[in-house]
């Protein structure tokens, strides 16, 4: 184990820091989806822990975190529960880690308390359970409309049951309702992709989030692909179904905000904007990352090794880094390009390359600043690059 974290809570002045958040990991899933590569683990699998015994070791790594951020004054202004299906715990397990950050850091006063589900999990119960826990936003994985989409992707829900979900959590209390969409996979065609984004807006929801299928190495949909039983994905068809989700999206009101999410004004993630804004945060859980003041460090992967660590007092990470000035230059480029509300070039250093973009079509004016074109976001990854080094 790596030394303990005795001196984030002083480090860079606590008076001129970001936000700080927590991310809590829920590593346990009813069964795998094909194209899964999270750190998740289904009944019987090695190194999956006791479900029982995760909400001890979350608020036990709450304790801890205090102790590192030994006089750090910030509440935390956002939670988000991840997974795995944080839903197949019994809410009192997620409303006692919440209740514990609270308790020892002080939640904000418009504090965002995000909770992940799958559409087979929820019913009106669980929806006034999370309310009543605290929690105020909802992200439940539809993926796609597509019955065969579902069947390559290995999803257990349906259709109507994604639909019948997000319909239910409005009139339930839950005002922040976002639906998670994979796009490019193989056997989707341009109009099942558009059944899926009108019939994601229809629900009323005010968020999506929609990510391009990506085959992961050692999942059981790479199999699939090396065997040649399912097609690679294709990364222009991908790029198409970008701009089909694009159109429809910003037409019903739900402009992009961040390359890969559009949302009603107002109703962005907030949690996920602190990320891509550079803000504090502690994972909490097995295989969690963190990140505080430069210092970015991640937990051990198993839940046993986790739950056993922190159940005799000892440091669940698995390693840590410092990063050095460039390193939080080329994420600072990385992670402000992908945001709607543009970024400085000056600021970023980067000036020198926004003429030869914006003339490329891949750059455009927002206000005084400058951000992506739709054109750019299909090739972020190129313009971060020019932005780093555009000799």
């Amino acid at each position: 184990m790596v030394a303990p974290l005795l001196s984030l809570g002083r480090a860079g002045g606590v008076n001129h820091r970001p936000a700080l958040r927590f991310y809590v990991h829920v590593p346990y899933c009813a069964s795998r989806c094909g194209y899964c590569d999270f750190n998740t683990y289904i009944p019987g699998e090695e190194g999956r822990g006791s479900q029982s015994q995760w909400r001890g070791a979350a608020v036990a790594e709450v304790v801890a975190a205090r102790r590192a951020l030994d006089g750090d004054p910030r509440p935390v202004s956002s939670v988000f529960f991840g997974g795995g299906t944080p839903t197949l715990l019994p809410v009192t397990d997620l409303a006692a880690v919440l209740d514990s950050i609270a308790a020892h850091f002080g939640l904000s006063e418009d504090a965002e308390v995000t909770v992940e589900a799958n559409p087979e999990n929820i019913t009106p119960g669980l929806l006034d359970d999370l309310l009543t826990a605290g929690v105020n936003r909802l992200s439940i994985g539809m993926q796609s409309a597509d019955p065969a989409v579902l069947d390559v992707l290995d999803r257990r829900h349906r259709r109507d049951g994604a639909v019948r979900a997000a319909r239910m959590a409005a009139p339930a209390g839950f005002d922040r309702v976002s639906l998670d969409l994979i796009y490019g996979t193989p056997g989707e065609t341009d109009d099942s992709w558009r059944d899926t984004v009108r019939t994601a807006v229809d629900t009323g929801i005010t968020h999506v989030s929609a990510y391009a299928l990506k085959v992961e190495a050692g999942t059981a949909l790479a199999r699939r692909v090396a065997s040649g039983t399912v097609a690679a994905p294709d990364d222009d068809e991908a790029a198409a179904r970008y701009e089909i989700a694009d159109d429809l999206l910003a037409a019903a009101g739900l402009p992009w905000y961040e390359i890969s999410n559009w949302a009603v004004p107002g109703h962005e993630c907030r949690h996920n904007i602190g990320y891509w804004s550079g803000d504090d945060w502690w994972g909490v859980g097995p295989g969690a990352h963190s990140h505080v003041a430069g210092v970015r460090w991640w937990n051990v992967r198993h839940p046993t090794r986790w739950i056993a660590a922190l159940s005799t007092g000892e440091d669940p990470r698995d390693g840590q880094e410092i990063l050095e000035a460039e390193q939080r230059r080329t994420e600072e480029v990385m992670l402000a390009v992908r945001l709607a509300e543009g970024f400085d070039p000056t600021a970023l250093g980067a000036g020198a390359a926004v003429r030869g973009l914006t003339e490329q079509g891949l750059l455009e004016r927002a206000g005084d600043r400058w951000r992506l074109t739709r054109a750019g976001r299909l090739l972020a990854d190129r313009v971060t690059l020019t932005l780093l080094d555009p000799a």
